[in-house]
């Protein structure tokens, strides 16, 4: 009975193809899926170690948190029952500094990334020199561009606020949000709210200021607070363990697929291990490169266009400290590192201090960021030279020189798509040249975050049950 039902296959077990399992579960039980996972576990990037030792920490391989804003993540945490379960970041140490000129600099109080929605602040701040602070105040002034195309991230901030806004602070953060190179980022791929506010009001400022106050009007009176970044007490692995534990379908782990054959009306999968899959429908929720080796036999020019998507390596450090060892330290949420100060880290996250219960006892927790276009060589390291030169940094940045309780080390190599200028004209491209019934879907195209893997694995779902209408409807 069950084998006559329409089959969908996913490939790629991460949070896009969970949530499209889920999907998929949640729309209709008049079709059977097969999600293939060629790791042992489930999740992808989104992975918490938990290490019992002299301590309990709690140690994020991947992201630590996601956007709330964007409603796709919070909706699934609601629909698996964890929303009680949501934790927010310390929101009594919010400082972040930036290490400019040598000296740490706080980042001043009342900016929406880079954009100041409080004047006083920015103009105070010992960030930016005072031709740079006058040169970020063109932006009300400077006429908006005409050109409705994509630019690079780099040259709009470069053209609204200035070359000292972008050097000091918009590279560190906003490159580094996506581990990306500001002079080949795209705008409209990972920040078009910066086009849509220079579109609409003529300026960034003015325009960044209207969306904030529009936001606060939506708010319902009395809703409860949902916090803008959001974890959970065991960090996101929860997340993933209850979306794992929900999936109604066949699940492969430790598979690989070798290739896929175009069948008539439909797909065969053909799995490393020899076995075959017959599917109506094929979600691919791996990484661009993985999926043009996939898909290379029966769509050529699709594979060579997801070749075109360039990944970059990235990797953290993960240290435990004796709270005593670091009283010396200011407490803050992390320190960004321009990549004009030519440091061989590229951030440090103080986690124990902007997430409760990360470490335990007297005991602090830092993350240290390496790798990306920033520092490709740092990532090339052997452990012991890796952790020698974090080591060196953080003494030199930070004055730590006490020894480490505990170190981790994660890697992730080819993890990061970078999203380079045309990068969304290039993606409709692939979506137009992938033959009917397989659908594209993960970081690679609409959004790192995990929000917008979220959202396309939905969409993907969403597509392939309306092309198993279509073949139901035809038959």
């Amino acid at each position: 009975m069950h084998a006559s039902l329409p089959h969908v296959v996913i490939v790629g077990g991460g949070i896009t193809g969970l949530s499209a399992a889920h999907a998929l579960d949640k729309s209709s039980d008049r079709l059977r899926y097969t999600l293939i996972e060629r790791d042992a576990r489930l999740g992808g990037k989104v992975r918490t170690d938990i290490v019992e030792g002299q301590g309990r920490y709690v140690i994020e391989a991947g992201p630590d948190s996601f956007l709330t804003q964007k409603p796709a993540a919070l909706g699934l945490v609601r629909d698996l029952g964890l929303a009680e379960r949501l934790i927010g970041s310390n929101q009594q140490q919010k400082t972040v500094y930036i290490y400019s000129r040598g000296r740490l600099e706080q980042m001043p109080e009342g900016l929406m990334l880079v954009v100041p929605l409080k004047l006083g602040p920015f103009i105070r701040s010992g960030l930016l020199s005072l031709p740079g602070r006058l040169r970020a105040g063109l932006d009300f002034i400077l006429p908006r561009r005409r050109d409705p195309g994509d630019e690079s991230l780099g040259d709009f901030i470069r053209r609204r606020m200035g070359r000292e806004v972008l050097e000091r602070m918009a590279e560190p953060l906003m490159s580094g949000i996506h581990n990306a190179e500001c002079e080949r980022q795209s705008i409209q791929a990972t920040f078009p709210r910066f086009q849509q506010a220079e579109r609409t009001h003529g300026s960034l400022i003015r325009g960044l200021r209207a969306e904030q106050k529009a936001m606060r009007a939506k708010r319902k009176p009395g809703a409860p607070a949902v916090p803008a970044f959001a974890s959970f007490p065991n960090g996101l692995q929860e997340l993933i363990d209850r979306l794992s534990a929900s999936i109604q379908g066949s699940v492969l782990r430790d598979t690989g697929v070798a290739s896929i054959q175009k069948a008539q009306n439909g797909y065969r999968v053909l799995l490393e291990n020899g076995e075959v899959l017959d599917a109506d429908a094929v979600i691919m929720a791996t990484p661009a490169y993985a999926t043009a080796q996939i898909v290379r036999g029966f769509a050529p020019d699709l594979a060579a266009q997801l070749e075109q998507i360039r990944y970059v390596s990235t990797g953290t450090v993960t240290l435990a400290f004796r709270s005593s060892d670091l009283a010396h330290v200011k407490p803050c949420a992390g320190v960004l590192l321009p990549r004009i100060e030519g440091r061989k880290i590229n951030a440090v996250t103080m986690s124990s201090i902007k997430w409760e219960g990360r470490a335990s006892g007297d005991t602090t927790l830092l993350r240290v960021f390496f790798g990306g276009s920033h520092n490709p060589g740092t990532f090339a390291l052997e452990d012991p030279q890796l952790m020698e030169t974090v080591r060196a940094e953080l003494r030199e940045l930070l004055g730590i020189t006490a020894e480490p309780l505990h170190t981790h080390i994660v890697r992730w190599h080819r993890a990061n798509p970078q999203y380079d200028v045309g990068h969304l004209d290039r993606v409709a491209q692939m979506e137009k040249a992938s033959p009917q019934g397989l659908y594209l879907a993960g970081c690679a195209y609409r959004g790192v975050g995990i929000p917008d893997c979220v959202q396309q694995g939905q969409d993907a779902a969403k597509r392939a049950l309306g092309r198993i209408a279509q073949l139901v409807a035809s038959n």
